[in-house]
């Protein structure tokens, strides 16, 4: 079995993949409301043209692998681990790439209790291999919180601790308070959430994590904004992402 094999079938194992635990009613409910424009759904995603829902269930099929079944309203749904793996090889390559050519990168999670690890060891790999980890100054305001940097990863916190977003604008926050510095813009972001949604949408160069309940991610590459779109459960214990993490930087030549 070869490592792109090893990876899907550990991948479903530990519900990475597979079986996830994201119930497909919430999965049908967040298309509705990205279409919506729900605060909490839409990302940051700036639409080029209008989408229809059987559009947005048809794409969450051939990017995410979840159901196809139209009378399936409630219960279990799946991202199809090869699907997760195909996306992981062209994150890969294109991080390796960025890499290697020095390039400015930024990091960011709407998912810290999730997430967190795997953007670190990814921003301490290309430390390693010569790129530039970009800094925002900590601290900037964002509703009852503030926006932190953690091992080179931008997260909220609020009330003492890093928390869960969706939203877009600590993205829009921290580009524009680079920009009131005179720094350029990263030339590559690698992150979740509306921070992916947002650094997409006005034209940097993004990667992204997406659960199969975060239609707008998926949108945005399709529309050509987002460059991939990892489809993934987000949100599980960190520690079950590391061989993911492994494979990423093994085949992005810096392991």
């Amino acid at each position: 079995m070869n490592a792109a094999a090893e990876l899907a079938s550990y991948l479903d194992s530990v519900g990475i993949t597979g079986e996830v635990a994201t119930p497909r009613q919430d999965n049908l409910r967040h298309m509705r409301l990205f279409l919506e424009g729900n605060e909490h759904l839409e990302f940051g995603v700036r639409l080029t043209r209008t989408w229809t829902l059987d559009e947005v269930f048809d794409l969450m099929h051939e990017r995410v692998g979840t159901s196809t079944d139209r009378d399936h309203l409630e219960g279990q749904d799946t991202i199809d681990a090869h699907k997760c793996v195909a996306a992981l090889d062209r994150f890969a390559d294109r991080f390796g790439e960025a890499v290697r050519t020095g390039s400015r990168i930024l990091f960011a999670t709407g998912h810290p209790a999730g997430l967190l690890p795997v953007h670190a060891a990814l921003a301490a790999a290309a430390e390693r291999g010569g790129a530039t980890v970009v800094k925002v100054p900590e601290g900037q305001p964002f509703r009852d919180g503030d926006i932190r940097q953690l091992f080179g990863v931008l997260a909220w916190h609020q009330y003492g601790g890093l928390v869960h977003t969706h939203y877009p604008e600590p993205m829009r926050l921290s580009l524009e308070l680079l920009a009131s510095q005179g720094a350029p813009a990263p030339e590559l972001v690698v992150a979740d959430h509306g921070w992916a949604g947002h650094a997409a949408s006005v034209g940097i160069p993004t990667l992204g994590f997406a659960d199969c309940n975060d239609p707008g991610l998926f949108v945005s590459e399709a529309e050509g904004q987002l460059e991939v779109a990892v489809p993934l459960d987000d949100n599980l214990c960190p520690g079950l992402y590391e061989p993911m993490t492994s494979y990423i930087l093994e085949r992005a030549g810096l392991a």
